[in-house]
């Protein structure tokens, strides 16, 4: 498995890679990787950037989104997100 964890980008790449994508909690992104065979979990920074946070198989997506939802807003914040995610301003 490719490590694509660090990397920021655009939401639209980070959702097409797979057949499943959702918004699990408030800024936090989970989207299939049909090529990878595995899920990424992602910050939303802005209205069309996304971090990778972290990848997990389909045996422990939900271990790994719960361990990430208390990070989301530090991980925005260190990234001068705003909390409103319908308002961002583009980078």
């Amino acid at each position: 498995m490719k490590d694509k964890k660090g990397q920021v980008m655009s939401k639209d790449s980070f959702l097409s890679g797979g057949l499943y994508s959702k918004e699990q909690y408030e800024g936090l992104l989970v989207s299939s990787d049909m090529e990878q065979g595995c899920y990424n979990i992602g910050v939303q920074l802005g209205e069309d950037r996304v971090l990778v946070v972290d990848q997990a198989m389909e045996s422990n997506v939900r271990e790994r989104i719960q361990t990430w939802v208390p990070q989301v807003q530090d991980i925005q914040n260190k990234y001068n997100v705003k909390n409103d995610l319908e308002n961002y301003s583009r980078y």
